[in-house]
């Protein structure tokens, strides 16, 4: 008995021991790894300058939701987080915006300088048409070398100017961009094609110099702070408005509207008393912001921008030389867009690459019949759906009990069973007038909505109001869209889809905010974006240049060459 009892307590004495020796290790393996687990827990969250809500990022969105999930809706769904996003990998989307952004970077370098006498002078560079002829034939190749200098005469040593050149003759009502090739020495090769015979006039404007490039670039995504947004909250006969926008730092509590999955988002200031879900209407307003500095602003002034550089000859003389021309193909849906895509002649559009058929209006009645045709983007888009009535004569306008200018627009010929739709995209969408956010067109979701098939026909473009903002929001979009369209084809592979390049407009507005470097950068990257895409392009940039039309809204000839390279497409 007593021995038992001995046995017993050495066994609780040992344990004793054992018992000590494992805290004392636990404490010692602590004290050693503090630090560690001090970074662990520090970096389990990180700050993400998109999301200003306390909420972490919400699941999926069905793809055939309605309305927009904001704020309310998710507050059940989703748990509160300590004002910092929760630490996550980046999406595949993610990585490939911050792949096209750092090339842009890498295209766009900084580029300091002390004086505007250091930067490019367009009177004091030199072009040079090489192996000069007294006539060319159509069809050749015109080979322009440009020597940029500053404005002591001295020759750069680094490229990036941004250029325009194009060839016209007024006379013909014909016109064509030239391709810049830049050697990234200060030298550039502008080569024209020679598309028509008679006197052809050369054109090569500087637009801005590369420090003006550089500096437009930087101030761009420096911040979202050009433009304010302010939201109509409606509920009964109240109306409430609160400050909106794309990012907003407030420590008041926001509603967070969230698109595919909450990739990209929209924040309102919530009212007192008010609903997240009564936001109804949005309205814009230029700020006076700029991220420029005094010196840089100098290079946008009026005289700086779309400078002639090309001095002499004024014009060449172009000859048939009894030429011939390859037979070409007709004009599809997935072919790649050539530099130039065309050029005018007589007002015409007429493509470099395919052959266009001239339509009578009976084919493209016929062509239109049980067509469902989609245009999604902005006002040059909306600009077809008031054209096309002038070309399909029996398409007639349908009230939907809108309101304002940005309203959802409808034309229909009940008889044959054809429907055109004219919707907004959604945010950023810059005016002043109220528009309605209740029948939201964001793009992507747009698209999923559709099942599509091979009487479908959807034409996007997006630009012109994304251009005061950071190329992410820009890039971000398209992206989303390029997906959107990937998962279209996957349901139905004949939905024909047409992107619509944005044109070129006015020179002299505020740069910083609307100019064309802007709108350039982002042509090369939708082009780049949807080149292995089966889709079809309409180059509106390239057109406009050609047509020489620098207005946001193309005149009324444009639109018709546009709309016949739709046609060609779809019929």
């Amino acid at each position: 008995m007593w021995i038992m009892f001995s046995t017993i307590m050495r066994q609780k004495r040992l344990l004793i021991f054992t018992s000590f020796l494992v805290v004392i290790w636990v404490i010692f393996v602590i004290s050693q790894n503090s630090a560690k687990l001090w970074t662990t827990l520090n970096t389990s969250t990180s700050f993400n300058p998109w999301t200003t809500s306390t909420k972490s990022s919400p699941p999926e969105i069905p793809m055939n939701q309605s309305t927009l999930p904001t704020e309310t809706k998710l507050r059940e769904e989703i748990p509160k987080m300590t004002g910092h996003q929760e630490d996550k990998s980046p999406t595949e989307t993610e990585l490939k915006v911050r792949e096209i952004l750092e090339k842009l970077d890498g295209q766009i370098p900084p580029r300091p300088f002390a004086h505007l006498n250091n930067t490019t002078s367009a009177t004091h560079s030199t072009a040079t048409i090489l192996n000069p002829q007294d006539t060319y034939c159509v069809g050749d190749q015109l080979d322009v070398l440009l020597a940029a200098k500053d404005y002591f005469g001295h020759r750069k040593e680094y490229g990036g100017d941004f250029l325009r050149a194009r060839m016209s003759s007024p006379a013909l009502k014909a016109g064509a961009s030239g391709k810049v090739t830049d050697f990234n020495n200060g030298t550039y090769l502008i080569s024209f094609t020679l598309f028509w015979e008679g006197q052809v006039s050369l054109s090569i404007l500087l637009m801005h110099p590369s420090e003006g490039v550089s500096a437009l670039w930087r101030a761009r995504n420096q911040g979202y702070g050009r433009i304010a947004f302010k939201g109509t909250f409606v509920n009964g006969t109240s109306k409430v408005t609160a400050e909106c926008g794309l990012i907003l730092n407030s420590s008041s509590e926001l509603c967070k509207y969230l698109y595919r999955g909450g990739e990209e988002v929209f924040y309102c200031v919530k009212p007192q008393h008010m609903p997240c879900e009564a936001l109804t209407y949005v309205c814009t307003s230029h700020q006076d912001v700029s991220y420029l500095t005094a010196k840089e602003k100098n290079l946008f002034q009026k005289s700086n921008i779309g400078v002639e550089m090309m001095k002499h000859p004024k014009y060449i003389v172009v000859s048939q030389c009894n030429k011939s021309e390859n037979g070409r193909k007709r004009c599809e849906i997935g072919m790649e867009i050539p530099t130039p895509s065309g050029y005018t002649l007589q007002g015409r559009w007429v493509s470099a690459q395919c052959t266009q058929r001239l339509l009578t209006s009976s084919q493209i009645n016929d062509c239109l019949k049980g067509k469902l045709i989609y245009l999604l983007g902005d006002s040059t888009l909306r600009q077809w759906i008031e054209y096309l009535p002038k070309v399909a004569k029996t398409l007639r306008p349908f009230d939907l009990h809108g309101t304002g200018l940005y309203k959802k627009h409808l034309i229909l010929d009940a008889e044959r069973h054809t429907l055109v739709e004219w919707k907004k995209h959604s945010h950023p969408f810059i005016t002043v007038q109220l528009y309605s956010v209740i029948d939201d067109g964001y793009i992507p979701q747009e698209i999923d909505r559709l099942p599509g098939d091979k009487d479908t026909v959807i034409v996007i473009t997006v630009g012109q109001h994304f251009r005061p903002f950071p190329m992410e929001l820009f890039v971000h979009r398209v992206i989303n869209i390029q997906k959107a369209i990937g998962r279209l084809f996957l349901r139905s592979p004949d939905t024909k889809v047409i992107i619509k390049m944005e044109n070129i407009r006015e020179r002299n507005l505020d740069t910083e905010k609307f100019g064309d470097f802007h709108g350039y950068v982002q042509y090369l990257t939708t082009k780049e974006i949807f080149k292995d895409l089966h889709v079809g392009t309409i180059d509106a940039w390239d057109m406009t240049i050609a047509h020489g039309t620098n207005v946001l809204h193309p005149p009324a000839a444009v639109i018709g060459n546009q709309i016949d390279v739709f046609l060609n497409y779809i019929c």
